[in-house]
């Protein structure tokens, strides 16, 4: 690695779900200055051609299940960069602040003496929602938006989903095709009807996007039934009216 006069810095870049016509101007510029390229598995072929024909590129990206460049090690490449001077483009899917590990490698630049960008992106359960039309927000009947995980890294001690959906959310669920069964069963389980509407939405962003609608009821069968495969985030929405129609019918049976 060749040591430069100026001060190192990384760049954690948001490339949205995959898409390079979803890149900001603003990104786009910062791949083409960098001089080390890092980049993962979500990242598409075209993201890489806005990098210069002098960059180095390095792949630092894993699947489940196949160890690759585990946090650490890419903390520590960041870390030796940063600290010889150079320019450092992170190039992380969606927005670098959801999800990303972010804090992680902007710890690692700081204590190697460099300067930290970030660039937004488009968060992938934006783009699912645009791509399959599906407002996450909706007067009288969807006041709040949350993102949360399907996987967590305790995974006997998933996110607590029931608090987050009340009345009046939509919840976005990545990393959830795993835990799909869990995800259906707590929520139902939480007082959210089996009918409130949900879907499963493939390679959000892409050309090759695909949707999968059902219901909360049958989250796991759809998934199961048309093989949804991750990348995926899954939609679940509880508008105002199903918990108003549903409490008009347990006071109707009393």
């Amino acid at each position: 690695m060749i040591a430069n006069s100026h001060t190192g810095k990384l760049i954690l870049i948001g490339c949205g779900p995959g898409a390079a016509d979803l890149l900001t101007v603003r990104a786009t510029k910062r791949i083409a200055e960098a001089e080390l390229i890092l980049y993962d598995r979500l990242i598409e072929p075209e993201v890489l051609e806005f990098a210069s024909n002098d960059a180095e590129r390095l792949y630092v990206g894993k699947a489940p299940g196949d160890g690759g460049v585990q946090q650490a090690a890419l903390n520590e490449k960041i870390a030796e960069a940063v600290a010889a001077g150079l320019r450092v483009a992170r190039l992380k899917s969606g927005d670098p602040m959801v999800f990303g590990r972010a804090s992680e490698e902007i710890a690692a630049a700081i204590a190697a003496g460099g300067e930290v960008e970030i660039v937004p992106g488009v968060t992938a359960a934006l783009a699912a929602a645009a791509g399959s039309a599906i407002s996450v927000t909706e007067r009288a009947e969807l006041q709040s938006f949350v993102v949360t995980t399907g996987r967590a890294a305790d995974k006997d001690a998933p996110p607590d989903w029931a608090s987050l959906m009340k009345p009046g959310v939509c919840a976005a669920f990545y990393m959830g095709v795993g835990q799909a069964w869990r995800i259906q069963s707590t929520l139902m389980a939480s007082g959210v009807p089996g009918h409130a509407p949900a879907d499963w939405i493939e390679r959000a962003g892409c050309y090759d996007s695909r949707t999968v609608s059902t219901t909360l009821e049958r989250v796991a069968h759809a998934a199961d039934a048309e093989h949804v495969r991750n990348p995926a985030v899954l939609l679940v929405r509880f508008p105002k009216s199903l918990a108003a129609d549903k409490a008009a019918a347990a006071a109707q049976a009393r």
